[in-house]
C-alpha cells in the first residue's frame, strides 16, 4: 500500500471541487478501527500533562474519520460562508487567470463553482464524514494559492493536528551544484564527526524524492513553486519567529503542513543505500476524557447545533477593549549572531558581520512586520549607528516575512528612502453589495463627527478611521480626497467583475496611524532623515516566502528605489526564480471584522433602516456557524494592489517577476544565517556570480553551464560549538502555533 499524505476518498473530494493540482492523491487505509477515538482518549490520559500530547497519525486519521455527517449542518455552513467570500478581491482572475500566471505560476481555481460542487455533494450523499466534507473545503480555498484566503473548518484542525517526525533541507553542495535534499538531523550530525557524509534522499515512501516534494509542496499557501519549495524545508528566519512562523517547514508539519493528513509512515531511501522508516505524528489538541466514538468527538468539540443559529444583529454593541501591545517575551533566534538592536520577538533586528572582509556591511534582517512600536524603533536605531559607525552597504534579509503592520512596510521605506514619494501601487476593493452597503452608511454616520482621535465611543471611532469612510483615502490620479462614497466605489469593470476605484493610503492622518498599528510613517508624523544608503548599496535577500505587507515594501524598494534582489533556494535546477512568492494582495479581512462592520451598521441605524436592510445581502450574515466552526481566524484578501500606471489594471498577485539573481542555499547557511548575508555580499559587491540572474549588466553565465550542473552528493557544514548545536537541536522541536488570531491588517497567517 502507498503510504503517502492523501487518499482516495480526497482525490474524488478534489475532483469534485475542481481543484487543479499536480499532486498524486494517494489511497486511503481501507476501513478504520471501531474504538480509534478511545484509544486517543486512552493514550492522552496517560500523557505528560506538561505537554501536547501526540499519537500516531492512522489512529488519529481513523478517529477523525469516524465523525459522521451532519449534512444539514454542512449544507447551512456552506451557505453562511458565501456572503464573506464576496469580499475576496480576485474571485474573477482565480477564474479566469492571466495567460502568464497559468503557465509560471498557478492553475485557475473557480471558488464560487467550487462551493456549488461542494454543496451538490453533499445534497447527493458523495460525502460519507465530516472530516471528508471539512477538508474539501478547507482544499478548495487553499488552492488558490492566496495566503489571505483561509477557511479552516473544526474537522481539519481544531482536534488533530499532524507532523514528521524529521525535517528537511534543500542544499547545493557547494553552492555550484544543484541542490540535494537531506535529513536536516545528519547536517548537524557532520558538524560534529568528520568523517560522516550526509547522504541526499533519492525516494520518499517509494516516491523519486524530487517528485514527491513537488507533489507535496502544493499544500502550502504561498503561490510560486520555488518559494512553496522552500517553505517545505527547515530554515533559520522561520525558526527565529517562533510559533508564529512556519516551524521547520510543512514536509515536517509546520505551517500549513500541520492541516494536512501525512499518512502513517515516512519511509526515506538515501543515495548510499541506506533506508530509514519513520512513524507520523498527530498532535492532540483537545482533551478527550470520556471520548469513545467519533459521534461523542462530534458532540463536544463540533458544531452540531441548530443549524439555523444566528446572531441578533441588532444587540446593542458591546464595549470595543482598548488594544494593548503584547507582552514581548524575548525568543532566541538559533544560527543568528549577537544582534546591534533587534525587537524581543525578532521581527527586525541589526547585525553586522565580524569578517574583516565585510567591516563596511551592515544587515537589516525584517522576517516580520509584525512588531508594534519596536519595530520602527530599532530600524532607527540600528540605521543611524550603522551610518555612524561607517558602514557603506546594506543588506536587508526579509526571508520568511509574511507581512504584518501595513505602516511598518511604508515606514521602513521612507526611513531608507525619505525623499521619495511612497506610492507604487494603488488599493483597490472588490464592488459587492455588502460593500456598498456599509460604506454609504458609515461614510453618513461619519459625517457627524469630527476626524478626532477624540471621539469617545471607540466602535464610532474604529468606522470613521476605516476605509468604508470615503474621507479615509485619497485619490492617486490627483491626490486630494474623493468628494462622496459614490465618487470612491464607483464602479469600474475589470475581467468581467466590478471593482472601486484606485485608492491610496492617506498617510499624514492621525486616524490612519491609529487605525494600523499605531504607526506613525517616517516623514509623516515624525520627522525623516537624510538618506541612509545609496540605493546602489543596497541588496534585498528573499526566500519566497516574502507575501502581504512585505510585499507592500518590497514593490516601494524594486519600483521606487532601484534597489536589486537576491532570491534564495528554489527547486533543484538553475532557473531564474521571483524574489516574492506569497500573496501580493494589500491587505487581509477577518470574517469577524466584516461582521462587526455588518453589526454595527444594524446597531446604529433606525428601526426603519433596520428593516430595509433586512431585504438585503446584510441580513446573510447573521449566522454564528462560520466562526463556530472555523479553527483561529477565517481571513479573505479585501484589497489588490495595482502598479502604477497600469493600464492593464492587474492585480500585483497575477504578475510573474524575477529576481534579478539567485543564489542556492548550502549547507552551512541551514546552521548559521550569516553564510546567507555574506553570500549577499559577495555576489553583489565581489567577485561571485549569481547561479542565474546578474547584479550587473553582463550575461547570465547560466546560459552556458546548465548542461554541465551536477546534483549534490553530500552536505558538509564546519564544525559547531555545543551551544550552537544545542540551541539548533533544539528548534526541531519548534511547531507553528496551533489558532491563528484575528488581524485585519497586511499579515499572512503562517
Amino acid at each position: 500500500m502507498n503510504k503517502i499524505f492523501f487518499n482516495s476518498r480526497a482525490l474524488l473530494v478534489a475532483t469534485l471541487v475542481s481543484v487543479v493540482t499536480s499532486s498524486p492523491l494517494f489511497p486511503r487505509q481501507n476501513g478504520t478501527t471501531p474504538s480509534a477515538c478511545a484509544a486517543v482518549a486512552s493514550q492522552v490520559a496517560n500523557a505528560p500533562a506538561s505537554s501536547t500530547p501526540t499519537v500516531a497519525a492512522q489512529l488519529a486519521y481513523e478517529c477523525i474519520q469516524s465523525v459522521p455527517l451532519n449534512t444539514p449542518n454542512a449544507l447551512e455552513l456552506v451557505r453562511t460562508i458565501k456572503p464573506y467570500l464576496d469580499w475576496q478581491s480576485t474571485t474573477a482572475y482565480l477564474k479566469n487567470t492571466p495567460s502568464e500566471y497559468t503557465a509560471k505560476i498557478q492553475a485557475p481555481v473557480d471558488v464560487f463553482g467550487g462551493l456549488d460542487k461542494i454543496e451538490a455533494g453533499l445534497k447527493s450523499g458523495f460525502f460519507k464524514t465530516e472530516y471528508d466534507f471539512g477538508f474539501a473545503l478547507y482544499t478548495l480555498l487553499q488552492s488558490t494559492h492566496d495566503g489571505h484566503l483561509s477557511y479552516v473548518p473544526d474537522t481539519v484542525g481544531r482536534v488533530f493536528q499532524w507532523g514528521r517526525p524529521v525535517p528537511l533541507v534543500s542544499v547545493s553542495e557547494d553552492g555550484e551544484k544543484l541542490p540535494a535534499i537531506f535529513v536536516y538531523a545528519d547536517i548537524l550530525a557532520a558538524s560534529q564527526n568528520e568523517s560522516f557524509k550526509p547522504s541526499p534522499l533519492t525516494k520518499i515512501n517509494g516516491q523519486d524524492a524530487i517528485t514527491f516534494m513537488q507533489n507535496w509542496i502544493e499544500i502550502g499557501s504561498l503561490q510560486d513553486r520555488d518559494a512553496l519549495w522552500n517553505n517545505a524545508f527547515y530554515n533559520l528566519a522561520s525558526i527565529s519567529l517562533g510559533s508564529s512562523g512556519t516551524g521547520t517547514g510543512t514536509f515536517s508539519g509546520g505551517g500549513r503542513g500541520r492541516w494536512v493528513y501525512p499518512g502513517a509512515k515516512t519511509e526515506l531511501n538515501f543515495a548510499n543505500g541506506s533506508t530509514a522508516s519513520y512513524t507520523n505524528y498527530a498532535r492532540v489538541l483537545r482533551p478527550l476524557k470520556g471520548i469513545v466514538t467519533g459521534e461523542d468527538l462530534a458532540k463536544i468539540y463540533f458544531n452540531y447545533a441548530n443549524a439555523t443559529a444566528t446572531f441578533n444583529l441588532r444587540t446593542p454593541p458591546a464595549p470595543t477593549p482598548t488594544a494593548t501591545t503584547p507582552a514581548q517575551t524575548p525568543i532566541p533566534a538559533p544560527g543568528y549572531p549577537t544582534p546591534i538592536f533587534r525587537e524581543p520577538k525578532n521581527a527586525i533586528g541589526g547585525y553586522y558581520l565580524d569578517n574583516v572582509a565585510y567591516a563596511d556591511v551592515a544587515v537589516l534582517s525584517v522576517p516580520s512586520f509584525d512588531g508594534y512600536a519596536e519595530f520602527q524603533q530599532v530600524g532607527q536605531n540600528f540605521l543611524a549607528k550603522a551610518v555612524a559607525d561607517g558602514k557603506k552597504k546594506l543588506v536587508i534579509d526579509v526571508a520568511a516575512n509574511g507581512g504584518g503592520i501595513i505602516l511598518q512596510g511604508y515606514d521602513l521605506f521612507k526611513q531608507l528612502f525619505p525623499l521619495i514619494d511612497p506610492y507604487a501601487a494603488g488599493d483597490r476593493f472588490r464592488a459587492h453589495e455588502s460593500f456598498d452597503l456599509i460604506g454609504q452608511f458609515v461614510s453618513n454616520i461619519s459625517g457627524y463627527y469630527p476626524r478626532s482621535l477624540d471621539i469617545e465611543d471607540e466602535t464610532i471611532l474604529d468606522l470613521v478611521a476605516s476605509t468604508s469612510n470615503y474621507r479615509s483615502d485619497l485619490d492617486p490620479t490627483t491626490n486630494a480626497h474623493f468628494l462622496s462614497w459614490p465618487d470612491k466605489y464607483g464602479p469600474e469593470t475589470h475581467q468581467g467583475d466590478t471593482f472601486t476605484k484606485l485608492l491610496r493610503w492617506w498617510l499624514s492622518d492621525p486616524l490612519t496611524s491609529w487605525n494600523s498599528g499605531e504607526t506613525e510613517v517616517t516623514g509623516y508624523g515624525i520627522p525623516a532623515g537624510p538618506q541612509p544608503f545609496d540605493a546602489s548599496n543596497i541588496v534585498i535577500v528573499y526566500d519566497g516566502y516574502c507575501a502581504s505587507t512585505c510585499t507592500i515594501f518590497s514593490e516601494l524598494m524594486r519600483k521606487l528605489a532601484g534597489v536589486q534582489t537576491i532570491a534564495m533556494g528554489g527547486r533543484p535546477n538553475d532557473n531564474i526564480i521571483q524574489a516574492v512568492g506569497g500573496t501580493k494582495g494589500t491587505n487581509n479581512y477577518p470574517w469577524n471584522y466584516i461582521f462587526s462592520l455588518v453589526k454595527s451598521v444594524y446597531n446604529y441605524s433606525t428601526p426603519a433602516q433596520q428593516t430595509t436592510y433586512d431585504g438585503t445581502v446584510l441580513a446573510t450574515y447573521n449566522s454564528v456557524l462560520p466562526f463556530a466552526r472555523a479553527v483561529g481566524s477565517p481571513n479573505v484578501n479585501a484589497r489588490d494592489g495595482i502598479r502604477k500606471n497600469d493600464t492593464t489594471n492587474t492585480p500585483l498577485q497575477f504578475r510573474y517577476e524575477e529576481a534579478d539573481c539567485r543564489l542556492y542555499f548550502t549547507p552551512e547557511m541551514t546552521v548559521d544565517v550569516t553564510a546567507v548575508w555574506k553570500a549577499a555580499v559577495d555576489v553583489k559587491w565581489g567577485e561571485k556570480e549569481c547561479v542565474a540572474g546578474s547584479l550587473n549588466s553582463g550575461s547570465w553565465r547560466n546560459k552556458t553551464r546548465r548542461a554541465v550542473r551536477s546534483a549534490s552528493e553530500t552536505a558538509k557544514v564546519g564544525s559547531l560549538d555545543g551551544g550552537r548545536l544545542e540551541k539548533l537541536m533544539e528548534s526541531l522541536d519548534l511547531e507553528t502555533e496551533t489558532e491563528s488570531k484575528p488581524w485585519a491588517n497586511g499579515l499572512m497567517l503562517p
